[in-house]
């Protein structure tokens, strides 16, 4: 238990590195569910459910050619309250409905009862991921519906986006951009790489 990453490509087809784009998984990809002002992951297959707008959002991220890769802190396996076996049956359904490249999970249970690199805001997953498959993390996105996820893409060197869900939390650190949904963070993404490519076409 601890440290938990899937891929489903093995790297880059040349040397040239990669962009990705960083997806927390409850709020950004799948429903959280909300209790007293703050999300919850399910705890349930029958309850993990994807957003509506994922599916479109990623393909059209991977048209442009990011490689999507999910990191998520699953801390209730850690805690005994939930079975790793029934997140990665989760991860399973995710992967089989949206075009993710890479799956990263801390399962430590945090709260002073574990000490590791990969729980967010910590940025193990990340980093890792970016050794594995060569991605330029100052090419990066990270999108993230609480502050962990904002700190961490922050650390790491990516451009960060916050989905408002309107949780009783607030931030540490300012995001880059804010969106709505994941619909909304990849038109963001979609127009930032636009304008770079028309700068540099302009050199």
């Amino acid at each position: 238990m601890g440290k938990r990453e899937v891929n489903t490509e093995r790297g880059t087809r040349n040397a040239e590195k990669a962009r990705a784009v960083f997806l927390d998984r409850d709020g950004v990809v799948s429903r959280s569910l909300v209790r007293n002002g703050l999300p919850f992951a399910p705890t349930t297959l029958n309850d993990f459910e994807i957003l509506p707008e994922a599916s479109e959002a990623c393909q059209r991220l991977k048209q442009a050619g990011f490689l999507l890769i999910v990191v998520t802190n699953q801390p209730e396996v850690g805690r005994g309250i939930i079975k790793q076996e029934t997140v990665e049956a989760m991860h399973a359904k995710m992967c089989r409905e949206l075009p993710i490249a890479r799956v990263g999970v801390c399962y430590h249970p945090g709260h002073g009862m574990s000490h590791c690199d990969c729980r967010k805001p910590k940025t193990g997953l990340l980093v890792s991921a970016a050794q594995e498959l060569r991605i330029d993390l100052t090419q990066s996105w990270m999108i993230g519906d609480r502050w962990r996820d904002i700190d961490c893409g922050s650390a790491a060197g990516c451009r960060t986006i916050f989905i408002e869900r309107g949780y009783a939390e607030g931030l540490k650190r300012a995001p880059d951009f804010r969106a709505k949904d994941l619909a909304e963070a990849a038109d963001l993404i979609l127009a930032a790489l636009n304008k770079m490519e028309q700068d540099a076409a302009t050199r």
